[in-house]
C-alpha cells in the first residue's frame, strides 16, 4: 500500500492538498491543532474556517485573474471552489460565501473520505525525511514552536505583516431609513450591497474620529512589521490623505441615493455574510482601534448609529516563507524536499491564492506517490503564473505577498487593449489548462465581474 502523505495544517490550503491527495487514490494523513489550540483569529475547529472577509472575489473567468483562477480550479476538481459554489451569497458579480456552511461542508467532505484520517493534535517540528513525504500548510499563524523549526531548517528568519479584520454588523440593527440596497452599476442582482451615505460634513467629521481613536498597541518585537497593502487597516489608509478613503473603501462611484437621485460625498458597503442574511460584514474596513473605539466611531456612520457587532475588528500577525530563496519549482523545501510548503506561507496573498497552491502542492506530492513525475500547469495559466512568481520569478530580496494578477502572465504578443486584453489572457490560459489536465477544452459563460 502507498504510504500517506502528511498534511500538516487543515486551512483552505491544507484542505485542498489533502482532498487532491486523497482524489488521486493517495492516502494523506491531516493534522489540524484546533480546537485544542486555538490562534488569535480562529474561532472554530472548523477545516478552511474564514477568518477575514467571507469573499473570494471576483468570479468573472474572462474577466479578471482572479476570477480565471476560480476556474482553472474548478476545472482541476478543487475541493475549495466546490464548497464555495454550494454556499454563495449574493455579492455582485464577487463570489461570496456563507462563512460558517462553507467551512462545515469543507470538514464534512473531508473527515467522510475513505482515504483521510484526521488527527486532531499539534504538530511541533517538521516531520524527518523516513516519515515520508509532507506538506506544511499551517498558514500565517503557524504555531510558534512550528515556526521557530522552520526557521531552524531554513536558515533565516520568516518575514512578516500584519493582516487586519472587517468588523461585522446585525442586519436588523441597520437604519434602512437612511440606507439603502445596490450594487455598483447594478451589477449581479442590482440591491447586493448595504449602503450607508455621507455626505461632506459627516464624512470629515467620521475621518476626524477615526484618526483621533485609540489604536491596538504593538508589541516591542512586532513595531517594524510591514502591513499587506492589500488589507490595509482603514485608519492607516485614512493617514495617508483626507481622500484616500473616498477614493477606495467608501468610494460612491456606480451608487445613486433613491432618497436624493444624487451620488453620496463617500459611502460605507456592507456586504452579507451568512446564508440567513443576518450578519453583513463592512467592505473594507479592516481595523487595529480598541474595540471600544470600533462601536464609538463607526455608530457616527450614517445608518449604523445603532448598530450591534457581532464580531469586531481586530489585528494579527502574518509570517510568510522566502520562497523564490526557499522552494523549488514543485514547492519542495530546497533544504529538505521531502517536505513542501502549501497556501499563504509561501507569500502568496487572498483564500482563493492559498487554496490554489495547496492544489498545486497535493497533486505534486499524489503524482509522486504513485511513482509519476509531477508536471507544474503551464505558465500562461493562473495556477501556472502565480507557482512561478513565488518559486522564482519574484525577487528573492524583495520578496512581498502578492494576490494573483495579469502582470504574473507571461506577455501575450499582439494582445488587445483593455476588457479585450483581459479575455484574450484568460482564453489562452483556459487552452493551456485543458491541455494540461487533458481534458476537452471549453470556453466558460462570462459572468458579471464585481
Amino acid at each position: 500500500m502507498t504510504a500517506p502523505v502528511h498534511v500538516i495544517g487543515a486551512g483552505l490550503a491544507g484542505s485542498e492538498a489533502a482532498w487532491q491527495i486523497a482524489a488521486a487514490g493517495v492516502p494523506v494523513v491531516l493534522h489540524e491543532m484546533r480546537p485544542a489550540r486555538m490562534t488569535e483569529a480562529h474561532r472554530t475547529g472548523g477545516f478552511a474556517e474564514l477568518v477575514c472577509s467571507n469573499s473570494f472575489r471576483a468570479d468573472d473567468p474572462l474577466s479578471s485573474a482572479v476570477g480565471l483562477l476560480h476556474e482553472e480550479m474548478r476545472r482541476a476538481g478543487s475541493l475549495i471552489l466546490a464548497a464555495a459554489d454550494a454556499h454563495r451569497l449574493p455579492a455582485g458579480g464577487a463570489l461570496a460565501v456563507d462563512r460558517e456552511g462553507f467551512s462545515a461542508e469543507v470538514t464534512r467532505r473531508l473527515e467522510a473520505h475513505p482515504l483521510v484520517a484526521v488527527r486532531r493534535a499539534a504538530v511541533e517540528r517538521l516531520p524527518p525525511a523516513e516519515r515520508g513525504p509532507a506538506i506544511v500548510a499551517t498558514g500565517p499563524l503557524t504555531a510558534p514552536a512550528l515556526a521557530e523549526d522552520i526557521r531552524r531548517l531554513t536558515g533565516e528568519d520568516s518575514l512578516a505583516f500584519f493582516d487586519a479584520i472587517a468588523p461585522i454588523v446585525h442586519r436588523d440593527s441597520i437604519d434602512m431609513d437612511i440606507a439603502w440596497m445596490q450594487s455598483r452599476y447594478g451589477k449581479g442582482d442590482g440591491a447586493d450591497y448595504i449602503n450607508c451615505p455621507l455626505d461632506r460634513a459627516q464624512y470629515e467629521a467620521f475621518l476626524a474620529a477615526l484618526l483621533a481613536a485609540e489604536k491596538t498597541a504593538f508589541r516591542e518585537w512586532e513595531t517594524d512589521t510591514p502591513y499587506f497593502e492589500g488589507c490595509l487597516p482603514i485608519e492607516v489608509m485614512a493617514a495617508r490623505g483626507p481622500d484616500t478613503l473616498r477614493f477606495g473603501p467608501m468610494k460612491p462611484v456606480g451608487l445613486r441615493d433613491p432618497r436624493t437621485g444624487r451620488r453620496p460625498y463617500a459611502v460605507v458597503q456592507l456586504r452579507q455574510d451568512n446564508a440567513l442574511g443576518t450578519l453583513w460584514n463592512m467592505v473594507g474596513f479592516q481595523t487595529k482601534l480598541k474595540h471600544a473605539e470600533q462601536v464609538r466611531v463607526f455608530r457616527t456612520i450614517p445608518g449604523l448609529e445603532r448598530a450591534e457587532f457581532a464580531r469586531l475588528g481586530g489585528l494579527h500577525r502574518n509570517t510568510f516563507l522566502n520562497s523564490p530563496r526557499l522552494l523549488d519549482r514543485l514547492l519542495r523545501l530546497k533544504a529538505a524536499p521531502h517536505l513542501r510548503f502549501a497556501g499563504q506561507v509561501t507569500g502568496v496573498e487572498g483564500y482563493v491564492e492559498s487554496a490554489a497552491i495547496g492544489l498545486l502542492a497535493g497533486r505534486f506530492a499524489a503524482a509522486e506517490a504513485r511513482g509519476e513525475a509531477p508536471a507544474p500547469p503551464p505558465p500562461e495559466t493562473a495556477l501556472g503564473a502565480l507557482l512561478a512568481h513565488i518559486t522564482g520569478g519574484a525577487t528573492a530580496e524583495t520578496f512581498q505577498p502578492m494576490n494573483v494578477n495579469f502582470g504574473l502572465f507571461p506577455p501575450l504578443p499582439g494582445a488587445p487593449k483593455g476588457r479585450e486584453r483581459k479575455r484574450a489572457y484568460c482564453e489562452r490560459a483556459l487552452r493551456a489548462l485543458d491541455a494540461w489536465l487533458g481534458r476537452p477544452h471549453v470556453l466558460p459563460a462570462p459572468r458579471e465581474a464585481a
